[in-house]
């Protein structure tokens, strides 16, 4: 059981319940949420830590030989992915490590590991038994935007051989100053042209530039959780909303509201989509995307945000969305099939109010709708009963992956720590 220095049982127990009336949260068959290595899990569900602590985790792929690659936020002794093997004992352990850049972004698609950096997106030749050729890197796009805020570059492959990359706008509200109380809106965007979006790359073309792919959806301000959903061919994603406006418009809303505002949005993106940023932000209060403060906005009118593209599912705001995975195995039970599962890094903008996400979310899903509310699956996170800032959360959910026979895998991108979740029903 985890060990903290209150009754997990009772206080979060009874934390994850009031919550969920409060925000829509809810926990599968109304019962709380259950102790496992260390996190509260949804009921008959099991955790085992595989991996205590590597680094600063960032996103999973396995291999179909159960090889686990982690991509590193930042170096370990000089290299940024490792790959993980199961011992005897169950745990992993180190077998290869390789990559001499940082980043987000990796997945295993067709015999080949992709990864990206910051600026690039490489892959390498696999064989059966999951061996990476090192020396066979290849740059598949190079020359990505990176202007530090919002970075990483997280990416999903389709089945027709095409590779979708996130492009993070460098900005909060496409102020002309930044972050900068009073400084309005520059209108249009120019941020857009290259940024603020998804772009689609061939998979198999080496050496393209940036200006080669497509940009596939805009008006999404930082995406670092996307999968490609088999069962309707789609790309779905989880947008980062925007932060500051209690502190750049404190005459139109305070702390309380800024805590709340805007929602986190989940989206199918198709090609073409516009989902409204900088313009717009979708007020989960409301129910309704309204036009942002920067170009005009009241907090109530919508003007042109009434015609973007809306969210299938809606979450409380600056809950950190940074991973997306549609389960497609059978270990879980049959609900859980198509399901979208959504980790939740948790967020600093809700200060001076609580911390609040560090969890791992279940969208029951149907031909590539919702078919009910979100459930928490996975909670515990922080280790604590609240957190005021993100420094205080022991663990910190990251990326989602699947196991070849179904397992759920967590990564924690504080400890470095991997936990697979098992349902023992």
């Amino acid at each position: 059981m985890m060990r903290t220095p209150f009754s997990i049982a009772a206080l979060l127990g009874a934390a994850v319940l009031v919550f969920a009336f409060r925000s829509g949260r809810t926990v599968h068959e109304d019962s709380p949420l259950q102790p496992s290595a260390d996190l509260m899990l949804a009921p008959r569900f099991e955790a085992r830590v595989v991996l205590d602590s590597l680094g600063r985790n960032r996103h999973l792929a396995v291999a179909p030989n159960g090889d686990v690659f982690v991509k590193l936020e930042r170096l370990k002794n000089g290299k940024g992915v490792y790959q993980l093997r199961r011992n005897a004992q169950g745990k992993y352990a180190v077998v290869a490590a390789f990559g001499n850049y940082i980043g987000t972004g990796i997945l295993v698609h067709g015999g080949y590991l992709y990864c990206s950096s910051d600026e690039a997106v490489y892959r390498y030749k696999m064989n059966a038994a999951g061996t990476v050729d090192t020396l066979s890197q290849q740059t598949i796009v190079e020359g990505l935007w990176s202007r530090r805020q919002h970075a990483s570059k997280s990416i999903a492959m389709d089945n027709a051989g095409y590779l979708y990359v996130n492009i993070g706008a460098p900005s909060n509200a496409c102020q002309v100053a930044d972050r900068t109380k009073g400084s309005p809106g520059m209108d249009p965007c120019p941020i857009l042209d290259s940024a603020g979006g998804i772009w689609r790359f061939k998979a198999d073309v080496p050496n393209q530039r940036y200006q080669q792919g497509q940009r596939y959806a805009t008006g999404l301000r930082n995406v670092v959780g996307l999968d490609w959903n088999t069962e309707v061919n789609e790309l779905f994603v989880m947008q980062h909303g925007r932060d500051q406006l209690s502190q750049l418009y404190p005459q139109m809303y305070n702390d309380e509201q800024n805590a709340e505002l805007p929602a986190e949005e989940f989206f199918m993106a198709t090609q073409g989509s516009d989902f409204g940023w900088p313009y717009c932000y979708y007020d989960g209060q409301q129910g309704k995307k309204v036009l942002a403060p920067e170009f005009g906005g009241d907090g109530k009118q919508q003007e042109r945000c009434a015609g973007k593209g809306q969210p299938l599912a809606v979450f409380p705001a600056h809950w950190g969305p940074n991973a997306v995975l549609f389960y497609t195995g059978n270990q879980f039970p049959e609900r859980y099939r198509h399901g979208a599962f959504i980790a939740f890094h948790g967020s600093w903008n809700r200060a001076p109010q609580r911390q609040a996400g560090y969890c791992v979310a279940f969208v029951p899903m149907k031909n590539g709708k919702p078919t009910g509310p979100y459930e928490i699956f996975a909670d515990g996170f922080t280790q604590k009963e609240f957190i005021m800032s993100t420094g205080e959360a022991r663990y910190r959910p990251c990326g989602l992956e699947q196991t070849p026979d179904g397992g759920l895998l967590i990564s924690d991108s504080r400890q470095g720590r991997v936990w697979e979740i098992r349902w023992k029903g």
